[in-house]
């Protein structure tokens, strides 16, 4: 594709700038001093592609995939269970390298953002030039800072990124996660309002992997995190959703699966640059993590009755790959019936493997017993989506569901996210094709309204973004919708309960000083983060 062989060239030739850093709003980054002579040799374009990359993991070290994404948030939320001793998500202990990752590589991604913001705006080398740039720019940092925030709760926001400014701030004050949020809003609201839709910059198209400079969708998606925002803080702070809710409808969502935020992925120049990181994490002879499916994920996508395949979610044999063995990138070996929808089968989270032969009774072989996920997800030049169009619509047939911001048609937008939901994986392989007959027998057979409207939607949610687990559990944590059942693990961190947030990474604990006084407290998987209902 001719986009990432852009990127090839960008990333094998571009300086390495990036420093460890903490985050801030667009006034703070203007305050950046930065060296002429170093910024002169780096085409903000090219930084504009590094970030984007960084967001789906696609040229750090792999642990914002491997720790947060699949070891904490697929095993918490039930989609992938273990029986290994150190899957946090799934025995609820702490491992340091969970803690740091998400933070680490987030701080270290705003360094770029950081340049560009500075150098297109007043003062900047490029001030004026490069005004879309500056605006995608501006939405991606927000996307970014409301992750951390989400996963962590109070985090350094608005003094952070200045180690270079001539304040030189080491050390970051910590910000509330309530203070955040309305920022964040406005950030959102002011960048993707001055996208200039009838204005190329020079080079965005080529630099933009995301959209290939389509302002048109950039607004879209821009609107779309907005929504995304508005809806998190939807329990506690109701006027503020409101309005937010309102903005977004009216400035057009992403609605249908083309316009969705998808990140690229190529096999070079090398390893550690451009591959997707979750593939290098799973891949057997790279990461090897398992990809056992969750018993409560196969029971779902079984329906009603297990023994009849009539009323089972389509998208059983497209999130499975049957029950197999893969013993190297380029084998799969399906073990007998392991290709049957009938015989497929999850395993229990919580349990160790003693705890796993008790719990059925004979000994176990885990590649010959149950489902893996679809390995066809998992190719090291693999697309990541980070926001989809069935995401949006479930957001909206929930907020016409409470009467926020102005939304109508909670089931027309409940059908056409499940629809968005089952048809958006043929982007990883042409097999993996739902047709629209298929969505309308599965919508039949579990008509909206059957049951509890906002648990249905919050059901779909959860199916929907597997493999963007990060956002599922920051989702799962506002509507407790589907109710999971928590595992038990001896020696346990949570008494039994499905966590709330990440630790903070201990370094951060013991070098920056502002720590204590700020940051979220206690530092504990229980603590619940503001727009979960903590402090």
């Amino acid at each position: 594709m001719k986009k990432m062989k852009f990127i090839n060239k960008v990333l094998y030739t571009m300086p390495m700038v990036i420093f460890l850093m903490a985050g801030c709003n667009d006034e703070d980054f203007q305050d950046i001093d930065i060296n002429p002579q170093a910024v002169n040799e780096i085409d903000q374009n090219f930084l504009f592609t590094r970030a984007a990359l960084e967001l789906s993991d696609g040229s750090s070290n792999r642990f914002l995939s491997w720790r947060t994404n699949l070891r904490f948030c697929a095993m918490a939320m039930q989609h992938f269970a273990s029986t290994g001793l150190s899957m946090q998500g799934d025995k609820y202990v702490h491992e340091f390298e969970t803690a740091d990752a998400l933070f680490n590589a987030s701080y270290t991604t705003l360094r770029n953002m950081a340049d560009i913001i500075k150098q297109t705006g007043p003062g900047g080398y490029d001030e004026g030039n490069k005004n879309n740039l500056r605006q995608a720019t501006r939405i991606l940092r927000a996307f970014m800072l409301q992750r951390v925030t989400d996963q962590y709760g109070n985090i350094p926001y608005f003094e952070s990124g200045q180690a270079n400014s001539e304040e030189a701030i080491f050390f970051p004050v910590y910000d509330t996660q309530s203070s955040i949020y309305p920022d964040l809003l406005r950030e959102l609201e002011e960048a993707t309002g001055q996208l200039n839709v009838s204005g190329l910059d020079e080079g965005f198209g080529n630099s933009d992997i995301i959209y290939g400079g389509d302002i048109a969708k950039w607004k879209k998606l821009g609107y779309s995190i907005m929504l995304r925002a508005a809806m998190r803080v939807s329990n506690v702070d109701a006027g503020m959703a409101n309005d937010f809710v309102a903005k977004a409808i009216a400035g057009g969502l992403i609605i249908a699966n083309e316009e969705n935020m998808v990140i690229p992925h190529d096999l070079g120049p090398s390893e550690w640059q451009n591959q997707n990181g979750l593939s290098r994490t799973v891949a057997p002879g790279d990461g090897g993590e398992t990809t056992i499916l969750a018993k409560t994920l196969i029971d779902f996508l079984k329906g009603t009755d297990p023994d009849d395949i009539s009323d089972d979610d389509p998208r059983l044999m497209i999130i499975s790959g049957g029950i197999a063995d893969w013993p190297s990138p380029d084998e799969w070996i399906l073990y007998p019936g392991g290709g049957d929808p009938l015989n497929q089968k999850g395993m229990p989270n919580g349990l160790d493997n003693n705890m796993l032969e008790e719990f059925e009774g004979f000994p176990v072989d885990q590649d010959a017993t149950y489902s893996k996920a679809n390995p066809l997800f998992f190719q090291d030049d693999e697309s990541n989506i980070l926001l989809n169009a069935a995401e949006v619509h479930f957001n909206l047939a929930e907020a016409a569901e409470r009467g926020i911001g102005g939304a109508t048609d909670a089931q027309v937008h409940y059908e056409a996210g499940v629809k968005a939901a089952m048809q958006m994986y043929t982007m990883y392989d042409p097999s993996m094709v739902i047709t629209d007959d298929q969505v309308n027998t599965y919508l039949a057979t579990y008509p909206y309204g059957s049951r509890d409207p906002e648990e249905m939607i919050g059901e779909q949610m959860w199916v929907s973004l597997f493999l963007n687990w990060m956002e599922l559990f920051n989702t799962w944590r506002r509507t407790e919708f589907p109710v999971l059942i928590p595992t038990n693990y001896p020696g346990n961190e949570t008494a039994g309960t499905i966590p709330q947030r990440i630790r903070y990474p201990q370094g951060e604990i013991a070098g920056n000083p502002n720590f204590q006084n700020g940051s979220t407290s206690p530092d504990l998987y229980t603590t619940r983060v503001w727009w979960a209902g903590g402090n």
